[in-house]
Parts: structure tokens; sequence; C-alpha cells
């Protein structure tokens, strides 16, 4: 695995990409003004509402809020993970990777790659032509599948027998590390998968890396699959991920079923859109792969108790990886029903029906937390706080966290300080200055949210800030992230729009401060320097309220010191300003 990314390489990299040439070279972009505009790739619309800025290297949409820099673009809309678009910037400006950030070289897991596309290729020639192909064929027909779809997906049989795949691709060491045999305690190797029909996973690229196989009569297990190898981890892959973004570039949403089957049928009746964990229960890597194709996940189980266990355990794993802009929903499907039975007898229409219809997770959340919790008592309320803190306490900072702490509130019945407390650990004040709370967001022109969203747009003003640790103390919501920022360009004067909000990915604040940047009109042309004074000179002065109230009290208890009285006589005289 590649180690950690070094801040001033990414501040290089995105000083030497061009933003503009990047997207470009992907959209049909036009200037307008000093800008640029697209129809946004990650929603649909038909007037323009993408926005890229040259000059603060970064991309905003103000129909869907999708925003990033070029790191962020090359992500969400190639699919890549945060290291392999920075290695693909990285090659594109000529630069080289710091030794410590590059993933070591893996020769092993390079040679079974090739294997695993040629035993895929196998599986799907013996589904043609092997004698004893009849029993799959017919089960495939009776589940309603086409030839297309089989073949979309790569579907094969592996035929009865120990050794098929050990007489056909040979090489028992290789087909034993890539999971297709095994090897006995008396030294004898044969087949893992036998007489099943079989599924291959792919991962983003295509590459095959493991395969499901699903049996053909009563016996055990019903599905198999491949076992841990140097590239399949069942814990980070999805079954049909790579053939859902095939047929659409961004799913929305994308459907988490629970077997290899209903993703096939699904797509058999034209949605493709299905993807299935793989035996396992969700896990968040998982999760964060899906939000990276789209913004809107629903997870499909069955309605008994199992189901609902389940579909806690995906509410439970994703929550780490919700953002404001992401949605995760869950839909329960009726006593006896998959969605492979419910869509042939229903139709896709219906199906998708009740995909529209499906309940968001806050409302799964509290269904289940008051399940038992009798909520007209004080004892019962007090149990549904308790069981539904730490479960939101699982979620990242932000919006999405703090309407979840709003609706446990109101189901409770108690005030939401209370709940604040209890998701923070019960000692924690029910808001600190490292809490960013909603009012932080940048919806109502403050002296704070005005001086940083100047600062992200024009970094050179930071020379004119003053000491940023003043800030600080400053009992202001986002007075804390208006001092981070601060220091950061007093101490890298360089650093670009584009830039500065990269060193806050995955931070509490980056919502907010991705809403500052793309803040348009602030202060008239030229204007900015004396609104970024006037700003300064607002917070100083609610720093010497702040100051003066404190010595005030003080004062009152008769612990003011001389040095105290001096500055409380120099403050009040401040306030009244020169005398004539």
């Amino acid at each position: 695995m590649a180690g950690r990314i070094p801040d001033q390489f990414i501040d290089d990299l995105l000083a030497r990409v061009d933003i503009v040439e990047l997207i470009g070279s992907r959209l049909a972009i036009k200037k307008a003004g000093a800008n640029y505009q697209a129809l946004c790739p990650f929603h649909t619309e038909k007037t323009p509402s993408f926005t890229v800025s040259p000059s603060k290297q970064f991309y905003h949409c103000f129909g869907c809020g999708a925003h990033g820099t070029a790191v962020r673009f090359l992500m969400e809309y190639d699919r890549m993970s945060f290291p392999e678009a920075v290695e693909a910037l990285a090659r594109q400006v000529g630069m080289e990777l710091p030794k410590e950030a590059r993933a070591p070289a893996n020769p092993e897991a390079a040679s079974l790659y090739p294997l695993l596309d040629k035993a895929g290729n196998a599986y799907r020639q013996w589904l043609r032509q092997h004698p004893d192909r009849e029993r799959a064929v017919a089960y495939l027909r009776r589940r309603g599948l086409s030839g297309d779809i089989a073949a979309r997906y790569g579907i094969g049989f592996a035929p009865p027998g120990w050794d098929n795949v050990l007489r056909e691709l040979g090489h028992e060491e290789d087909l034993i590390r890539a999971g297709l045999a095994i090897r006995k305690d008396s030294g004898s190797v044969y087949d893992r998968f036998r007489d099943r029909i079989m599924f291959p996973i792919r991962d983003r690229r295509g590459r095959v890396i493991g395969f499901g196989g699903r049996v053909l009569d009563d016996g055990e297990p019903k599905y198999l699959n491949s076992p841990e190898t140097p590239v399949f981890h069942k814990g980070r892959e999805l079954y049909g991920l790579h053939e859902c973004l095939e047929a659409q570039r961004h799913p929305d949403p994308i459907l988490v079923v629970e077997g290899y089957m209903d993703v096939v049928a699904l797509a058999q009746q034209g949605l493709p859109n299905a993807v299935a964990t793989l035996g396992t229960a969700t896990t968040t890597d998982q999760v964060e792969r899906l939000f990276r194709a789209t913004r809107n996940v629903v997870f499909c189980f069955d309605g008994d108790q199992a189901g609902r266990q389940a579909a806690w355990r995906a509410l439970e794993n994703t929550l780490p990886a919700l953002r404001d802009d992401r949605q995760a929903r869950f839909l329960f499907l009726p006593d006896g029903e998959d969605p492979d039975s419910l869509v042939r007898e229903q139709g896709a229409e219906a199906f998708q029906a009740l995909v529209t219809d499906a309940e968001s997770l806050s409302q799964f959340m509290l269904r289940e937390l008051g399940r038992d919790a009798d909520l007209y008592t004080v004892d019962g309320r007090a149990r549904l706080v308790e069981r539904g803190a730490p479960v939101i306490a699982r979620a990242p900072q932000g919006v999405f966290r703090d309407l979840l702490v709003d609706e446990l509130a109101r189901h409770a019945r108690v005030d939401r300080a209370h709940v604040e407390r209890a998701v923070a650990g019960d000692a924690a004040p029910a808001t600190t200055s490292h809490t960013p709370r909603r009012q932080a967001q940048p919806q109502r022109r403050t002296a704070v949210r005005v001086a940083i969203a100047l600062l992200l747009q024009h970094p050179e003003l930071a020379e004119k800030g003053g000491e940023p640790e003043r800030f600080r103390d400053l009992d202001q919501p986002g007075a804390d992230l208006l001092a981070q920022v601060l220091e950061l360009l007093q101490e890298q004067p360089h650093l670009k729009t584009g830039a500065i909000l990269e060193r806050f990915r995955d931070d509490p604040f980056e919502s907010a401060l991705w809403k500052l940047a793309a803040w348009d009109h602030l202060v008239p042309e030229g204007g900015a320097e004396a609104e970024f004074k006037g700003a300064m000179n607002r917070l100083d002065g609610l720093l010497n309220e702040q100051r003066l109230q404190y010595l005030h009290q003080q004062w009152e208890s008769g612990r003011m010191t001389e040095d105290e009285q001096a500055e409380w006589l120099e403050l009040l005289r401040r306030r009244k300003g020169p005398t004539t």
C-alpha cells in the first residue's frame, strides 16, 4: 500500500495542473466571463450550472453542489481513488511521486490477472460446449436470463469433476494463489469450484479478480466465493459494480442486493444499476466505493429478522462514509420475496416504484432504535437517546450529523443539547470551537464567514490578517476555522484556492469551506482588501467586547489585578473613541 502523499507535493501538483484543460478534455466547456461553464456531469441538467475557475483552480456546480479540485474531479468523474488520481495528474505534468508515496510493485498480484482471465474464458466456454452443460443452461433459462445478459456478466459453468481447471490451465501453485484450486493435507490439489454456475467478479478496471459459484443442486454452500488473494479482498469489492458503471456512467441510485442472481435478474429486466456484496456484511470500504460512483445508494434486504439485522450492520458501516451530499435509503421486501422473484413477478416498473419509496436512513435508524422503547415514558426516551448517541457518533461532523441529532432529540422529546452531549461522549460541552455548527454553513453573511471567504478567494490577504491565534478565543461560530486558514496562508503564502481546499479534505469543515469558496460577487471589483479589513476590524471589536465582559466579571468578584485594571480602562477608552 502506498504511504501518505505529502501536502507539499499536492500543493505543487495543483499549482502545475490546469484544471480548465483537464475538465475541457472530458466535457464541452465554454468561456463565461472570467470562468468556464459546462453541463454538469454529475446530474442531469439542460442549462449549464457547472463552473470551472482557472484562477481558483476548482470547479463548482450551483445545481447539485458538486465541487472539487483537479484531484477530486478525477476521483468523481474517472472513478479513481485518491492515490490513483494524484498519480495520474503527476504523470500528466511530469512530476514524480515521492518515494514514500509510491505503492510497491507486486509481481505476484500482476501474474494472477491473466490467469483469472483465462479461467473466466474456460468457464464461459464450458457453459457453451461442455457435455454436462445442459443442467446449467436449463437453470439459467428457468431464471429468465438471455444470452446477452449472460455474456454481459461473463457467466460460465464449472463442470463436475475434481481437475477440470487444473487440466485446462496447469500451474498448480499459481491456481492455488489465485483461489482457483485447493491443496489437501495429503498434498494433492483439486479444483475449488465444481458443478456450479460461475459469476466472475471484476474490479473497477474490468479485470477478473475472483469468482462466485452457485451450486446447481441442493448442496452446500449455496454460494461459494473465491478466498482472499493478493488481488481479491471481499470487504472492498462489489459484484456487478463494473457492469453497472459500464451501463450507466452515473447511476442514480445504485441498488445493493444480497445475491449474484439478483443483480443479473434486475439487469435482465432493464435495471442494470444493482450490485451485490460478496457473502459478507456491507463494509465502509464498499460504501465509499459506491459513493465514488453515485450520491444515492439504496440497500435492499428481506423484511424478516435476518434482513433487518443485515440492514442494521449496513447502516452502521454506512454512517462513517456519509457526507452532506450523499444519501442512503433502505428497501425491505415482502416475506418470501427477493429482487429476482419480485422483479419477474411484478415487472421493472413496479419494482422501481418500490425503490423510489425506500425509507431514509434516519427513518430506519429511529424505527429500529425505538422498536422496544416506550416513548411515552421517561425511561423509554432515555433508552432511545442512550442507544442512538453512539450510532450517530459514527457519522462525520457536518449538517447530516446535526440533522440526525435533531431527529433523535425530537423523537425522544429532549433538549438538543442533551443529545449533543451524549453523542460527544457525555463529558463534552454541547458545542466547542472545534465542532462545526449548522450556523457555520455559509448561509448568512457574518464577519467570520466574510473573512474566510475572502481568504479563500484572495489568499494574499492573509498577510494583512494579523496574529491568527487571537481568534481561537473568540466565541463566534467558525472563529477557530478562521484562525486555521489564516495561519496556513501566513505560513505558506504560495497556496491557491484549490490547494487550500485540498488541505481540508475529509475535515469537519470541508463542506462549509467549499461553499464559502464558491460565494460569487462577494464585494465590488477591487474592493476585497477593504472588505477584509472591515471584517477583521469587526472581529477585533468583538474580541474586545468579549475581553471587557471577562474583566468586568473579574472586577465584580474582587479578583482583578492591577494589570487587568489597566487593560480594562484602555479597552473602555477605545470603545468610547478619541476625545476632542
